[in-house]
């Protein structure tokens, strides 16, 4: 069962219609993300682009970035 980060993302993600995720359309994701949150995903480098390829990889990264502001 998801929790509520993870409903929270889905619910942002789906609204893309597929899966399919484009380069631009994870960067307009994850400015959402930063805004909703009041996060940085450090999205500078191809390593960084290849780390989020999946919801999960998205949640968790943000789930992280959450913990180490508190």
């Amino acid at each position: 069962m998801a929790d509520r980060l993870a409903i929270e993302i889905i619910d942002k993600i789906k609204t893309l219609g597929d899966l399919e995720i484009q380069s631009l359309e994870l960067t307009e994701i994850v400015f959402d993300l930063e805004d909703a949150y009041g996060i940085e995903i450090e999205m500078d480098t191809s390593e960084a682009w290849s780390n989020l390829t999946t919801v999960g990889d998205i949640v968790e990264a943000t789930r992280a970035l959450i913990a180490s502001k508190s």
